[in-house]
């Protein structure tokens, strides 16, 4: 494609300032009509800079976890977040992008990835694509692990973390990704015969991410149960109104809110770029300026609904910061699965309405007595499926010509197909079976996970561990330390320790006592 400026040039335009700007103009339109995907020299820089982009959203999570617990659980939160990013990384390497990816190339619809294990088909490729994109899809596998992680703070056992977080990113997460990312999966857009003529958008991983990760911390905080004292006073009987655990750092989650908006920059427009290197400017744009609007647009709907709802039931306006981070979040989830393809006005629309099914969702968790530590259910799961179904309502045809590269799409979202004199479903209707997929195939697997984790004790942190703070049993703080421990507390988790070693020492004694009988027997025998 002929640069636009050295075409004015060559052409005569450039005698005045005016008509200059106007070729230009002409020649920036003509080029976004032709619809020329750009193929970078290398696309490894912009890979590389997009997956650092997005890994680096891990760091907002801790922030806001670390900000949501009391103090006394500050260092296990944010150790366990790290273990999520690192049992992911080894289980993503040895099988989990070979389940996504191993076989992404044409051929028959496969429902699981079957190649490239432990990246052996990687090592001749000496232009550095194939890392790059499986550091890219590493970062994107990470991300949904680690939305569970807040979500059990302050009451899940340690090795539980590392267990779910290779179970999700080695397994469960890679079915999803084939079935909708990969060239072979059969919801997948670019196969030869799609669903429904259509196939399912998933732009940058609403539903491949967000409601994957959301759905299965709904599923464990279930089978967890709630921290002690937030539903039931220490008699079991259920309090009038569930008990508040005010996290330690607003501050802390106010930083984790504006590194994870940032991140969602490179996680929504970094999936603009295929793994070819392709990608269309335009879309690239678009997707970074409707990911602004509809977290913005979601925050103001969460603070300001919320505070006349509060208005109205006590008489005192409050303005709650936790809402409205929260809510620009879900709004972020929300138009994730569609930053590419819709319009601004869109984008804003998507995201009020996410800001309303935020606060809609975290009031129904208190009811059902479900007890999500940061809200990561309403943020992941209620924002990320409203963007699964709203890519099936308000996909633009100026957004889908630019995103597949053809001139008139065939179908095109719900709202717009009106203005073609007849409603085309097909998109729709492709969207609502891959959410009812991704619920599906992650009830299927991760409810007997988390059911045998606690039913071999393997789940839940010891009662006494949990009141004293896991900071004091796993990490070997000083019980004085903590916030909210009285010494009755203190005391009792101390007997409990001497018990248990004494036990522990006992038992040992005794099967060394055993093991000489057993030996003075043979001897006698022999």
């Amino acid at each position: 494609m002929t640069n636009p400026y050295e075409y004015c040039i060559n052409n005569g335009y450039d005698y005045d300032s005016s008509t200059l700007a106007s070729c230009l103009a002409d020649q920036v339109r003509r080029s976004e009509q032709e619809n020329v995907a750009v193929n970078i020299a290398s696309p490894v820089p912009f890979m590389v800079f997009v997956a650092t982009m997005v890994f680096f959203m891990q760091a907002g999570f801790a922030m806001i976890c670390a900000g949501a617990v009391r103090r006394k659980n500050v260092q296990n939160t944010t150790l366990k977040n790290l273990l999520d990013v690192c049992g992911g990384a080894i289980a993503f390497y040895t099988v989990g992008y070979s389940f996504s990816f191993g076989d992404h190339s044409d051929g028959p619809v496969t429902f699981i990835g079957t190649g490239n294990f432990f990246l052996l088909d990687m090592a001749d490729d000496d232009t550095g694509v194939a890392y790059s994109y499986w550091l890219f899809q590493f970062a994107f596998a990470a991300t949904s692990a680690t939305i569970v992680a807040g979500t059990l703070a302050e009451r899940c056992q340690m090795n539980a973390y590392l267990f779910y977080s290779m179970a999700l990113t080695g397994f469960v997460y890679p079915v999803v990704a084939h079935a909708i990312w990969s060239s072979r999966g059969f919801l997948n857009k670019d196969i030869d015969n799609p669903l429904f003529g259509s196939g399912m958008i998933d732009f940058a991983g609403s539903g491949v991410v967000h409601v994957t990760g959301g759905f299965t911390a709904l599923i464990a905080t279930k089978l967890l149960g709630a921290r002690k004292g937030r539903f039931y006073d220490e008699r079991g009987e259920l309090l009038e109104e569930p008990k508040s655990f005010p996290g330690h750092s607003k501050s802390l989650q106010m930083l984790g809110t504006f590194i994870l908006w940032f991140g969602w920059f490179g996680f929504n427009g970094g999936s603009a770029l295929d793994s070819d290197g392709n990608y269309n400017p335009a879309v690239v744009a678009t997707a970074v300026v409707n990911s602004t609007l509809s977290g913005a647009m979601s925050a103001i709907v969460a603070l300001f609904t919320n505070l006349i709802i509060t208005e109205r039931l006590t008489g005192e306006p409050h303005y709650n910061l936790s809402f409205a981070m929260n809510g620009c979040l879900a709004g972020l989830a929300a138009i994730t699965g569609s930053c590419g393809v819709v319009e601004p006005w869109s984008a804003i629309v998507i995201g009020a309405i996410a800001g309303w099914l935020f606060l809609g969702c975290s009031h129904l968790l208190l009811r059902l007595h479900l007890d999500d530590a940061v809200d990561a259910i309403p943020v992941h799961l209620a924002g990320g499926a409203w963007g699964v179904i709203a890519t099936g309502l308000f996909a633009s045809p100026t957004g889908l010509r630019r995103y597949f590269g053809v001139e008139n799409p065939e179908h095109i979202g719900l709202f717009y197909s009106f203005g073609r004199g007849a409603p085309d479903g097909a998109l729709f209707g492709c969207q609502i079976i891959g959410l009812i997929f991704i619920i599906g195939w992650v009830s299927l697997i991760m409810f007997p996970f988390f059911v045998l984790l606690n039913y071999f004790g393997l789940l839940r942190a010891d009662s006494l561990e949990e009141i004293v703070g896991l900071d004091v049993s796993y990490h070997g703080w000083t019980p004085a330390e903590a916030d909210d421990v009285t010494q009755r507390d203190i005391d009792a988790y101390t007997r409990q320790t001497k018990l248990r070693n004494r036990f522990s020492r006992h038992s040992s004694s005794r099967h060394e006592d055993d093991d000489e009988a057993d030996n003075e027997g043979v001897d006698r025998f022999e």
